[in-house]
């Protein structure tokens, strides 16, 4: 440690910064659409050379369900969108990938039941207004997608920009420690909703509390006579795998639990693998690799880990963030599925214990649990008044995961009161949603050629 000492900038310095950081960006720049020569069904084509090519129908199918299935899929193309437009250049630990479909419940390692961001594949840094567009203009194709009068979805959008700033602000007030001490549980948050939107949320929590990985064991498998259970061949979703990655299965089980903490890798020394099989999940995920790897213990009893493939974040690979050396070293030593599971455990306030991460000779891989109690609100089936508020916690999610960043203060000082960038974002998002439409219909006419 060097003799001479300076202490790390104070909340007033970054909020000082972030001031600044508008004469760069203007805040309202950040409306403003990329310009330039756009090749979106080029991406996805680049995308679907590297997936499992007997998937990439299912891929297809999937996304050309609706403009809203396809805006799921396609964080790519908004990352390239973002990276040849104004930002402000603040980056923050990002999603990359937060569209209101992507937050939801989970059980925590006490087992209570949590509210939080739920997908972390694209994960990495990026300039803080990328989550907050992306879930921004989730919320207007969404919001037509359901037939949505356009003043709720005026009034969803700004109402999530405005959470956003609050918690920015609020936050980012609070101690580095509290910050990182900051969640939103199940039962604190009904205290902040209305009777409607209470209601809706009543109903996800029962799903979710249902979707068990022993209900998944028991749906997914069955026992042969020495009592080993075996996975159910349902194809697509859930088929065998060949030969030369069973072989490889204990030596990739044995890679994951280095990498997990030690009372799970002494957790799983009760158990042995029964089954493999891959499984198909999401829309936009669809053709990765992805497979259900079954634990039996002693006594019959079952753990079902999903190792999931994980390849570089879309926020480098088309948005071209440079990202800090201590994560790019990261990587370099130990695969995009250590990038992934290193910023869950920053974004999300309580993570799933199991998680770790594993090389084959193929891919990356991130580990985690199936079905812990997974579940997620159903947005089209939520009236006016529950979805405006559901847009709104979505956004104090994001605002919880960005205040970790060290850079938090420098957002709530580029932010300012608010109006300036609400106004922004909300023009941003009208009109990204109607760029996002036209690429759809012509993903849709390509795909019937």
């Amino acid at each position: 440690m060097s003799t001479e000492w300076s202490a790390p900038p104070s909340p007033a310095d970054l909020l000082a910064r972030g001031e600044t950081a508008r004469k760069r960006t203007p805040r309202r720049a950040l409306a403003t659409l990329a310009g330039g020569t756009r090749d979106p069904l080029g991406i996805l084509d680049a995308q679907n050379a590297t997936r499992i090519p007997e998937l990439v129908p299912l891929r297809t199918e999937r996304m050309s369900a609706s403009p809203f299935a396809f805006y799921r899929g396609t964080a790519a193309l908004m990352a390239a969108d973002l990276a040849d437009a104004p930002h402000s250049g603040i980056l923050v630990a990002s999603c990359g990938d937060a569209h209101v479909s992507n937050f939801g419940f989970y059980a925590s390692p006490q087992r209570s039941l949590m509210f939080d961001l739920n997908d972390f594949d694209e994960a990495a840094w990026a300039p803080w207004e990328w989550d907050v567009k992306r879930l921004a203009a989730s919320i207007v194709v969404g919001g037509h997608a359901t037939g949505r009068p356009e003043a709720v979805i005026d009034q969803a959008v700004l109402g999530a920009v405005d959470s956003y700033t609050r918690g920015m602000r609020r936050i980012s007030a609070l101690s580095p420690r509290d910050r990182y001490f900051t969640h939103f549980d199940v039962e604190s948050t009904r205290s902040m909703l209305d009777k409607t939107s209470r209601k809706a949320i009543r109903s996800a929590v029962t799903q979710a509390q249902r979707r068990t990985g022993e209900r998944a064991v028991r749906r997914l498998t069955e026992a042969d006579a020495a009592g080993r259970r075996r996975f159910l061949p349902q194809d697509p979703t859930t088929t065998p795998v060949d030969a030369d990655l069973l072989s490889l299965v204990h030596d990739l089980v044995a890679q994951y639990r280095a990498t997990a903490s030690p009372d799970v890798a002494l957790l799983f020394e009760h158990y042995t693998v029964g089954d493999v099989a891959r499984r198909v999940v999401g829309v936009g995920s669809v053709g990765t690799r992805c497979y259900l790897v079954l634990f039996q213990d002693g006594e019959h009893g079952t753990l079902l880990m999903q190792p999931k493939q994980a390849s570089q974040s879309v926020l480098v690979e088309y948005g071209r963030i440079p990202q800090p050396e201590s994560l790019s070293a990261r990587i370099e030593s130990h695969g995009e599925g250590a990038r992934v599971v290193a910023m869950q455990r920053i974004l999300q306030a309580l993570s799933d214990p199991f998680l770790g991460h594993l090389r084959s000779p193929a891919s990356d891989f991130y580990v985690r649990q199936f079905h812990d109690m997974k579940g997620s609100v159903e947005v089209e089936e939520l009236d006016d008044g529950p979805f405006i508020t559901y847009a709104q916690a979505c956004a104090a999610v994001i605002a919880r995961a960005h205040s970790q960043s060290v850079t938090a203060a420098e957002v709530a000082g580029y932010i300012g009161g608010g109006r300036a960038i609400g106004t922004a974002l909300l023009a941003w998002a009208r009109a990204y949603a109607d760029v996002s439409l036209a690429d759809y219909e012509a993903f849709r006419a390509a795909s019937t050629r």
